[in-house]
């Protein structure tokens, strides 16, 4: 009987792949089968449910109505029918698998030194994914197809969000740049700036402060990761805004230095968003755990 459910368990897997990839080949790779056997699964799968589930269309596929549903409904059933199978314990010393974390290198350069050695002294078998953000982050989190995003954008219901830390911004620049401690509203909306694109082809937390109160900055030079943004600084008048604990950590470059961002810059919390269906999931309760421990740890370590 347990085997019956184990395997009627790895097929409803391999569905909420196959719903969410909406493509044998792609649902495939990523469930470690051969195409041929991601094919008979469906087979099954259709006959099981008396649906089509997937119906071709030009090279891909589209859902049915009722896969349509069931997308949904696997969503908020898998990880407590995982629980039932596996039980309630979660041990990381033998857990194996995959943790996806939606970040960005702001995250691996300031969080990652005491959250990422600890994951692995902890759970050496399981395989933790740093995986960049973007515009599908949170709609993943929604999907099950990652399990935790740190941000500092507040996401909207039903993702959960809770503050580790607070952050605020600095500028690097040349160290022979006219302005000395810190700029003016004025001055920074003169200057000409690397855009650090994270979302949208913009840096969304100043974009929007900018937009709000009427005002844009010119973009010199746009870059999809904050050291980029600091190497491309030396020799120019260009300005470089970053998170303060970034840039104690990666301005190292003795032709660079910090000034203060204009002081109608507000510090900012950074937390980390998780979908409630895995409120009481053992394995993400300890994820949470471990993610708020490495925070209180890079926190009371700070000089």
């Amino acid at each position: 009987m347990k085997h019956s459910h184990l395997g009627l368990l790895q097929e409803l897997r391999a569905l909420a792949v196959l719903l969410e990839e909406r493509h044998v080949s792609r649902a495939a790779v990523r469930f470690h089968l051969s195409q041929s056997s991601m094919s008979r699964t469906l087979q099954r799968l259709r006959v099981l449910f008396g649906d089509e589930l997937l119906v071709r269309s030009g090279g891909d596929y589209e859902l049915t109505p009722r896969a349509r549903e069931m997308r949904h409904e696997l969503g908020l059933l898998l990880p407590r029918l995982e629980n039932l199978v596996a039980g309630r314990g979660f041990d990381p010393a033998t857990a194996t698998g995959v943790m996806r974390i939606v970040g960005t290198d702001y995250t691996t350069a300031t969080l990652g030194p005491h959250l990422l050695p600890r994951l692995y002294t902890a759970a050496p078998n399981l395989e933790i994914r740093i995986e960049p953000r973007d515009q599908n982050s949170y709609p993943d989190l929604e999907r099950g197809r990652a399990e935790l995003a740190l941000s500092v954008l507040h996401p909207a219901a039903p993702l959960r969000w809770q503050q580790l830390f607070t952050d605020d911004l600095v500028c690097v620049v040349d160290r022979d740049h006219p302005v000395q401690d810190r700029f003016s509203l004025s001055d920074y909306l003169d200057a000409r700036h690397v855009v650090i694109t994270l979302i949208s082809n913009e840096q969304p937390m100043i974009e929007r402060w900018l937009q709000n109160h009427g005002r844009s900055r010119t973009a010199a030079l746009r870059v999809t990761f904050f050291s980029a943004a600091i190497t491309a600084t030396p020799g120019t008048s260009l300005v470089a805004t970053v998170p303060r604990r970034l840039a104690e950590v990666q301005v190292t470059d003795p032709r660079l230095r910090l000034v203060e961002a204009p002081e109608e810059f507000d510090a900012f919390p950074y937390g980390m968003i998780w979908h409630p269906r895995l409120d009481t999931d053992p394995a993400h309760q300890w994820l949470r755990e471990m993610v708020r421990e490495a925070a209180k740890e890079m926190t009371s370590s700070r000089p």
